[in-house]
């Protein structure tokens, strides 16, 4: 039987999720905007990615201070 995330202390919360796709889904962005040669594409891409990684970085404070 496999252990569960929790088990393996390995628990994601809402804004670590959030964030991830967010950051990820800029990161695309910004590729597609670089292939189409559309700096507008490239820079929201860019500032999704900034903002996913700030909201994982809320999630990863929020899962340190539980175990606390």
């Amino acid at each position: 039987m496999k252990p569960t995330a929790k088990e393996l202390n390995m628990s994601v919360n809402k804004d670590q999720a959030k964030g991830t796709l967010k950051d990820l889904g800029g990161k695309i962005q910004e590729e597609t905007g670089k292939l189409v040669g559309s700096t507008g594409q490239q820079v929201k891409g860019l500032k999704n990615q900034a903002e996913g990684k700030v909201q994982k970085g809320v999630g990863d404070l929020k899962e340190a201070a539980k175990k606390l």
